[in-house]
């Protein structure tokens, strides 16, 4: 079996060497083949079989609430589904909603939800929480995180507050932007998740996911991180939101942003762009991986062609 190339497409080193180079000289050098995961003591008593179930139901319930997601921050907004009894007419103005406690009641339970949400996914994605949960969970500590994510985000949309009497950014009513306005913004939203899609595709989806260290725990070949180049691991380090832009184009491109919208549009803007650093080497590093892959993809073209 051919080894495992890294996002360079360089052949892969053995588990071993590989982990004492992403994992450090310290680690290198006192101890030559060091193990890539901890050996909990549930775990290394379970078949390593056992694992595939764990990550998969991880894996369906993070593409189950991904599914929800698109749901709630696209199809709800831009094709409806809450009634509003009293139309626009019924939406207070500015002044007079920061007065109307129900209101107040509803924006802060909605921002204790993102709060919530936003804890729960920095908290777990830190060094010390991640240590702990590999020494007790081993290689299901990705797919912990990623379940974890996905119960958050769907206790933040199964109980989210709706604001309708609320005051509004902006609404498009008058014709012809009350027609032209919301099929623009589909379209955008089209865009931009076919985007998101892709650029999850580029960056390997299933190591994302978790399942891509059970699969290499399985056969034995170690964690899927140490055969990644210092280039790629660099990148991951400054970069834990690869698709920004488009999400961001999906929160603020709606034809009305209301209370509600626009508290959520704030506060995940802001955790977005808390958690963008990239550098001029990290853009480089991404330009090239993308070259890359679309020679890789059109390699089947030319062989027809010829």
């Amino acid at each position: 079996m051919a080894a495992p190339r890294g996002p360079e497409g360089r052949a892969g080193a053995p588990p071993s060497g590989a982990g004492s180079r992403a994992g450090g000289g310290a680690c290198g050098r006192g101890n030559p083949k060091p193990a890539p995961f901890p050996a909990p003591p549930f775990l290394a008593m379970a078949p390593a079989l056992l694992l595939v179930p764990a990550a998969l139901a991880s894996f369906i319930l993070a593409f189950g609430t991904g599914v929800e997601f698109v749901r709630f921050t696209s199809l709800r907004p831009l094709l409806g589904g809450i009634p509003e009894s009293g139309g626009p007419v019924a939406r207070q103005g500015w002044m007079a909603a920061l007065q109307d406690r129900s209101i107040l009641a509803a924006l802060a339970w909605d921002l204790g939800l993102l709060l919530l949400f936003v804890g729960q996914h920095s908290l777990m994605a830190t060094e010390t929480v991640k240590a702990w949960t590999s020494r007790y969970f081993g290689v299901l500590q990705r797919s912990l995180y990623v379940a974890c994510t996905a119960l958050a985000l769907q206790l933040v949309m199964r109980c989210w507050e709706p604001v309708p009497r609320g005051p509004v950014l902006w609404e498009a009513q008058a014709e012809p932007w009350a027609t032209w306005v919301p099929l623009l913004c589909f379209v955008l939203h089209v865009i931009s998740w076919l985007l998101i899609f892709s650029i999850l595709l580029v960056f390997d989806y299933a190591e994302l996911m978790g399942l891509k260290q059970v699969y290499y725990h399985v056969l034995g070949l170690g964690e899927p991180l140490a055969l990644k180049s210092p280039r790629a691991l660099r990148l991951f380090s400054h970069l834990r939101h690869p698709v920004c832009v488009e999400l961001l184009t999906v929160l603020w491109v709606v034809p009305t942003l209301g209370t509600d919208r626009l508290l959520l549009a704030l506060l995940l803007t802001l955790y977005l762009g808390l958690a963008h650093g990239l550098d001029q080497q990290d853009l480089r590093y991404l330009r090239a991986q993308l070259q890359r892959k679309l020679h890789l993809l059109s390699r089947p073209q030319d062989g027809e062609a010829e």
